[in-house]
């Protein structure tokens, strides 16, 4: 079968591999579309955390069920898509019913191999059924899930003020999320092409850009003086993340669900005398997937609209590398694999 292997930082192979073989617990699925993720794009750049080359990328996935390897109420020929995070399920986090951040976990496409292939082998208990949703839709599913486990982190309440600081493919499901839940969301970005989506497509009434407009001014007007009660992370920017500890509240919780591989610096009586909240959020749970599952079958919450560029599978490695450049306008990319 084809596989697109990532060699090293900026180069990309095409490589006939051998379709996985029939294991039991193993669940094989003939893969269809293929989200790109920061991660992916991260990980082509040579800037992604806990990462070893070559490596097939692709955690944003959905295909065909081709063998469930026995998972219960599962059929062959559904679609379906899986979490992607492969946990041990004895480790401390897992005996504590957080898989997500697993001490020994194994996450598709970044520790193993991923889903830039024709035929994925994955743990059959990671499945998850399409409910109905097309395949760009279902591949979408796991970057809103990010962003709704950031969310659940945060604890957001109806009517509070969310800062989320970057408007990228998970700013802007945190984004969309957010306002399901509720929250005045206000969006903090450099892009007026980023903002204008998030006014235009979500209805985000208040909008910020870092770069040309006076965000601490901005942010007291907005809250009344208060600031925000949430601020949340999605740029894994050292910079940005550093600078957004300013924005908080007293009382505030700040959620890091960007990544990014220096050490970050506040200052310390500052946030004291807020008595804030620091959180990471790594990865999802099944809770979350169930969650934005549910908002895209009840019509809360339109993927789709994320999707800006569509390529198939023989193309990507011509196209990969442009998704990088910001004035290619790309939020999300999908590949298409027949």
């Amino acid at each position: 079968m084809r596989s697109l292997v990532c060699t090293s930082p900026g180069q990309f192979e095409y490589k006939d591999i051998e379709q996985p073989a029939r294991v039991a617990g193993q669940a094989l699925i003939r893969i269809r579309r293929i989200g790109i993720c920061g991660t992916d794009l991260h990980a082509f750049e040579g800037t992604q955390p806990f990462f070893t080359y070559p490596r097939i990328l692709g955690h944003e996935l959905a295909g065909e069920l081709v063998d469930t390897g026995g998972a219960e109420g599962f059929e062959v020929g559904e679609t379906v898509s899986f979490i992607p995070y492969f946990n041990c399920g004895t480790c401390i986090a897992c005996r504590n019913g957080k898989p997500n951040c697993c001490t020994n976990i194994k996450v598709c496409g970044v520790h193993v191999d991923g889903g830039m292939v024709e035929y994925l082998a994955v743990p059959a208990h990671t499945l998850l059924h399409g409910e109905g949703l097309s395949y760009d839709a279902l591949a979408l599913v796991e970057p809103l899930a990010i962003g709704a486990h950031g969310l659940r982190r945060a604890n957001v309440q109806a009517g509070e003020y969310v800062l989320v600081v970057g408007a990228g493919p998970i700013g802007l499901g945190i984004i969309a999320l957010a306002n399901i839940a509720g929250a005045n969301v206000i969006a903090l970005d450099v892009n007026d092409n980023r903002l204008a989506f998030c006014r235009n497509k979500l209805g985000v009434r208040h909008t910020i850009n870092g770069a040309t407009q006076d965000a601490m001014a901005l942010l007291k007007e907005i809250t009344n003086g208060d600031m925000p009660t949430v601020v949340i992370d999605a740029t894994g920017n050292l910079r940005a993340i550093n600078n957004a500890f300013q924005y908080m509240a007293h009382g505030a919780r700040y959620v890091l669900v960007g990544l990014q591989k220096g050490d970050i610096s506040f200052s310390h009586p500052e946030f004291h005398k807020r008595e804030a909240t620091l959180m990471s959020s790594r990865n999802a749970t099944h809770a979350d997937f169930e969650h934005v599952i549910r908002c895209i079958k009840n019509k809360q919450l339109d993927p789709l609209t994320f999707i800006t560029h569509k390529v198939a599978f023989d193309r990507t490695k011509e196209e990969f590398a442009g998704w990088l450049n910001p004035a290619n306008g790309v939020i999300k990319a999908m590949v298409e694999i027949n």
